[in-house]
């Protein structure tokens, strides 16, 4: 069990995997608390583990040993269904790809996870959460007629429409320029304090990182600080 106000607590966390090379540790020993309406970066060059470790948490993967909670449940006790079931309910996501369904429009992309969950009003729900991120005119676009600016905004908007208790966001401006992306980050920092989501956010950007309440740094798959 843990502390009421810990939305996100990660205990001992070791991620290993086989290689040509032998056995290979991604993860070690990682241990981090986020609270309920916290923002927290998570830091490090490439390979630290960053994108391992939001993997792990979200419960994409499994470790090797260690435990995930979310709330007061156990995500790492759950077997791969259970953990579907939580994420859907509790969880939303931001990839640096997108992820968005070729064959949908915006307004498609954004009703699937409320589809998924079965809740009322869903199409008036992804209107809203579409025009929310300044795309009314692009409802019935699809992808390939976006640019990756829109695209991520029809993703941020995708991710909030569940209204989710926790967000995770793994480079969300890594394909874009560096003006769209400072623009997406903005809108993605106004939706979260507007929300009051907890956001867990993968970045290289020393910027982003700094609007954050916690930062947790990594390197060669160990954990630097506590966050503090």
């Amino acid at each position: 069990m843990t502390d009421t106000d810990f939305l996100l607590t990660a205990r001992a966390l070791t991620k290993k995997v086989t290689s040509p090379e032998g056995e290979l540790t991604i993860l070690d020993d990682v241990s981090l608390v986020v609270r309920r309406g916290e923002t927290a970066a998570v830091v490090g060059p490439s390979g630290a583990g960053k994108s391992t470790l939001l993997a792990l948490l979200a419960g994409l993967d499994e470790p090797t040993t260690g435990q995930v909670w979310l709330g007061d449940e156990e995500l790492t006790a759950l077997d791969e269904d259970g953990r579907a079931g939580l994420r859907n309910r509790k969880v939303g996501f931001i990839f640096q790809s997108f992820h968005l369904l070729p064959s949908l429009t915006a307004l498609e992309n954004v009703l699937l996870p409320l589809e998924l969950s079965g809740v009322d009003h869903e199409k008036e729900r992804a209107r809203k959460a579409l025009s929310r991120v300044g795309l009314d005119s692009r409802l019935n676009h699809y992808p390939r007629q976006l640019s990756g600016g829109e695209k991520q905004r029809v993703a941020i908007a995708r991710a909030f429409v569940t209204e989710p208790s926790l967000l995770f966001a793994d480079e969300p401006t890594g394909n874009l320029d560096n003006k769209t992306g400072e623009r997406i980050m903005n809108l993605l920092f106004e939706l979260n304090a507007a929300a009051e989501t907890t956001l867990v956010l993968v970045t290289h950007e020393v910027a982003a990182a700094n609007r954050c309440h916690r930062v947790f740094e990594l390197e060669a798959g160990r954990l630097l600080n506590s966050g503090s």
